[in-house]
């Protein structure tokens, strides 16, 4: 499909499957490499990284193991800058090496709120990782350390990203129709 709709908006493809499965491969060698006999703790973003995070997951070959956070911060296609929390942490981090795998960064608040969080339970070290970046956006001054791709400011959906709750399924990404 070149062109879906979602809900009441349309949008064209944008990432075909091929290049995600790229992506995620490059931001796994990241990890594979930079966490070799460290078992880090992958800390997913939900509800949008389910997807992104069960790829990297199967094509990270080190030991680790993943949990999951969840936090809102967008109504329809615009962010509302405020983060509210719905599941939190609730692992033992304390002396862990732990991964923040988030679908997409844009403004960088959510991320920035959790490093927070995370930072204040003692690690031993923390790392982001996002599927798209959106240089544009960022309004944040934290590292993000594994990026699939960087994107411009465009809404996106598929790949676990929504609009709404909707279009999550769609294997490739689609960007919004102006």
């Amino acid at each position: 499909m070149t062109k879906v709709h979602v809900r009441e908006l349309l949008f064209e493809k944008f990432i075909s499957r091929e290049e995600i499965d790229g992506a995620v491969q490059k931001v796994a060698d990241g990890i594979n490499r930079d966490f070799e006999g460290k078992n880090p703790l992958l800390l997913a973003i939900l509800n949008g990284a389910f997807i992104f995070a069960s790829d990297l997951i199967r094509k990270i070959t080190i030991p680790c193991e993943i949990s999951f956070v969840k936090f809102a911060s967008y109504s329809g296609t615009i962010t509302t800058a405020k983060v509210k929390e719905l599941i939190g942490v609730d692992e033992d981090l304390k002396d862990r090496y732990v991964i923040i795998v988030e679908d997409i960064v844009d403004t960088g608040i959510t991320i920035d709120k959790l490093l927070h969080d995370v930072n204040g339970k003692n690690p031993a070290g923390v790392k982001v990782a996002c599927f798209c970046f959106k240089p544009e956006a960022f309004k944040k001054h934290f590292a993000i350390d594994y990026v699939g791709m960087e994107i411009p400011n465009d809404f996106i959906v598929g790949y676990g990203l929504d609009y709404n709750g909707y279009g999550r399924n769609l294997p490739d990404i689609y960007k919004i129709v102006k």
